[in-house]
């Protein structure tokens, strides 16, 4: 690991209980640690010193939710998030077919539930012929496929979208129609998350394996701190190899790790299939008013119960409140370790419940920009209970900020931003009762550590700007084990 100097910074206090040095302060890094502290420290000779001047640094950010190989992927898809009618789509699909023949459409970001109408798999039929077209939801739980795509990917005839743990499995059979992300891709999206001072991120990407992660390690994606999950089809090789949350996938370097297992307890909001307490006011099917499960209770203790046992920590995907409360028992009972991801709809008492688990609560702020609209149509009655990041921080939860990209960009200033001003737009704030100060949000975005001090990882990022005062100060300079990364 390379040794590194870097002068005359301003320390960032990142908890209530950091005190700041008055002035900018030298930082000495040796082996991937901070080895000292102060002003004058003597430079080793040999090693490189970057002058600060006066910059502030602060521990690197983290995302706590991506999926790495469909963020890759966004470039190479076409963008319909602001497509907003099935006639609108149909006529972005049949000017695509027509100025590339024969070339599968492949898009993302659509978000349908607020459309006057669904669409149907005869809708895009009528427009793209024998091209494949498959049109992924902008989060990610359902795609709208025309009959040559549901037939290309072994998917059986229907009406409507392929949707939940049936749309999970085919995002790996996607390849027979498009090329996958490359290693390239890979360190293309590594390299933007740096530049936007990140130096750590959690996998949850659907497709490929831990062997896939090593391959691509190799091949030149070792820029930041990567906890690679497993899902339950991928346990059993897991356990097998012996590997526990925490364990380098690579003998010698710690930045690429085991993470969670990852199970996905319920659906979305905008699918209507999260599992909620109460039934959806608008646009939930008949058969599911409330929605629904993807694991019965018993099914989803026996997978805590099993990863447990082994050293693996859980992350469990919980959006509606009835998915939160059953996750909630199956930790109790189990005594697993982990997080609960997204807890977009919550009851005030299971904040407390959270906390009292020590579970993390694994939050996407850029979300509730996205689903303001939609919340105040289909879960009008409890509107003030979602995104409840407030409750969450006052009951003593663990509060992590992520993107879950490419839901969201891949960007942890945008978190903050939203977790702070709850609005993404000229609109006032949606529920700014359940907003956080800006301290509290960076906080959220340090996977727990507080103000740089002697001993820590070198994980560090150094800031034009205040951050506790600037909305996106630029980075300067992102530094992941003592290795600068990213330099403006």
């Amino acid at each position: 690991m390379p040794d590194l100097l870097i002068r005359g910074a301003r320390l960032v206090p990142v908890t209530p209980e950091d005190v700041a040095p008055e002035r900018p302060v030298d930082v000495l890094i040796s082996a991937g640690r901070v080895t000292e502290i102060g002003a004058g420290v003597t430079r080793p000779s040999g090693i490189e010193e970057i002058d600060a001047d006066g910059r502030w640094l602060m521990p690197g950010l983290w995302d706590h939710h991506v999926h790495l190989g469909q963020w890759s992927l966004a470039t190479s898809r076409t963008d319909t998030g602001s497509v907003g009618s099935v006639e609108e789509m149909t006529a972005l699909v049949a000017d695509l077919v027509a100025a590339r023949p024969g070339m599968p459409v492949i898009g993302w970001g659509h978000r349908p539930a607020t459309w006057p109408r669904e669409g149907s798999v005869a809708d895009l039929d009528a427009v793209s012929g024998i091209t494949p077209v498959v049109l992924i939801a902008g989060d990610g739980h359902h795609a709208w496929l025309n009959s040559a795509a549901l037939a290309a990917l072994d998917l059986a005839p229907r009406e409507g979208v392929v949707a939940e743990t049936e749309w999970y499995a085919a995002y790996a059979l996607l390849t027979r129609l498009t090329a996958d992300s490359g290693a390239e891709d890979y360190r293309s999206a590594l390299r933007h998350a740096a530049a936007h001072g990140v130096v750590g991120l959690v996998d949850f990407e659907f497709v490929g394996d831990l062997d896939a992660w090593r391959g691509r390690w190799h091949d030149g994606c070792d820029l930041l701190r990567v906890r690679a999950a497993t899902y339950a089809d991928g346990l059993e090789a897991v356990l097998s190899a012996g590997l526990r949350t925490g364990d380098p996938l690579l003998p010698g370097d710690d930045r690429l790790t085991m993470g969670p297992l990852k199970i996905i307890s319920d659906g979305s909001l905008n699918t209507r299939t999260a599992w909620c307490h109460d039934h959806y006011l608008h646009g939930a099917p008949a058969e599911a008013p409330a929605g629904a499960p993807n694991l019965s209770g018993p099914e989803l203790t026996g997978l805590l119960a099993r990863a447990h046992a082994h050293g693996l920590e859980v992350a469990t995907h919980a959006i509606g409140d009835a998915a939160l409360e059953q996750a909630l028992a199956s930790y109790r009972t189990t005594g697993a370790r982990g997080s609960v991801e997204h807890v977009q709809l919550m009851r005030r008492e299971q904040a407390g419940a959270l906390a009292a688990l020590r579970l993390r609560a694994s939050v996407q702020p850029a979300h509730l920009i996205d689903d303001r609209d939609l919340i105040d149509v289909a879960w009008a009655d409890r509107a003030e209970r979602s995104y409840a990041f407030r409750w969450l921080l006052d009951a003593g939860a663990a509060l992590h900020l992520g993107s879950d990209a490419p839901v969201a960009p891949l960007d942890p200033w945008l978190a903050i931003d939203a977790a702070v001003r709850r609005t993404g737009d000229e609109r006032s704030p949606w529920h700014p009762e359940q907003a956080l100060s800006r301290a509290e949000a960076l906080a959220a975005s340090t996977d727990g550590r507080p103000m740089v001090g002697v001993g820590a990882p070198a994980d560090l990022v150094v800031l034009e700007e205040d951050p506790l005062t600037q909305t996106r100060p630029p980075v300067a300079l992102t530094v992941v084990a003592g290795r600068v990364v990213h330099r403006a």
